[in-house]
């Protein structure tokens, strides 16, 4: 009876574990205003960085210029990608759309948009900066949450140590 109660036991957590690790599906926006579902980002090939800004954060801003002029670079060193999701609401994604594009994050970024901040919940996020790193998995590796300057040089090197 004991033996059957903690193989129970056992399996309820391991069953918790799983389903506490699989990556959210959710319904963003991005750039061109297409709907893409976030599972969608993880390709089982490559990990990705996924950053969550927003219009009025400056320490946002700042983090994502650097990791986008950075992308080069980075990317002589290891094979990954980089998500920008903005959670301006609906009344403010217009700016964030311009904001993006006049800063250059379109082309070494994806850029995507929840409006109803539906992946900013389903990922615990509550102040931004917030970045995280996923394997190709899908497994969250590594997150931190504020910025300072030449902070973002600690994702290529946990991006790097993936390999």
């Amino acid at each position: 009876m004991k033996k059957l109660f903690y193989l129970t036991i056992a399996a309820v957590m391991s069953f918790g574990i799983a389903s506490a690790q699989q990556f959210p599906s959710v319904q963003l926006e991005d750039q061109n205003g297409k709907t893409i579902d976030t599972r969608s980002l993880i390709d089982g090939k490559t990990p990705i960085v996924i950053s969550f800004w927003s219009t009025t954060c400056k320490p946002c801003i700042k983090e994502l210029d650097a990791i986008s002029e950075s992308m080069i670079d980075w990317l002589d060193e290891a094979d990954f990608r980089v998500a920008a999701v903005s959670v301006d609401d609906a009344r403010s994604v217009s700016r964030a759309k311009s904001l993006a594009a006049g800063r250059g994050w379109k082309s070494s970024l994806i850029l995507l948009y929840d409006q109803n901040q539906d992946f900013k919940r389903a990922l615990n996020v509550s102040n931004t900066p917030q970045v995280f790193i996923f394997d190709k998995n899908g497994k969250m590796v590594y997150s931190h949450t504020g910025y300072i300057p030449g902070g973002e040089a600690e994702l290529i090197e946990k991006i790097k140590k993936l390999k």
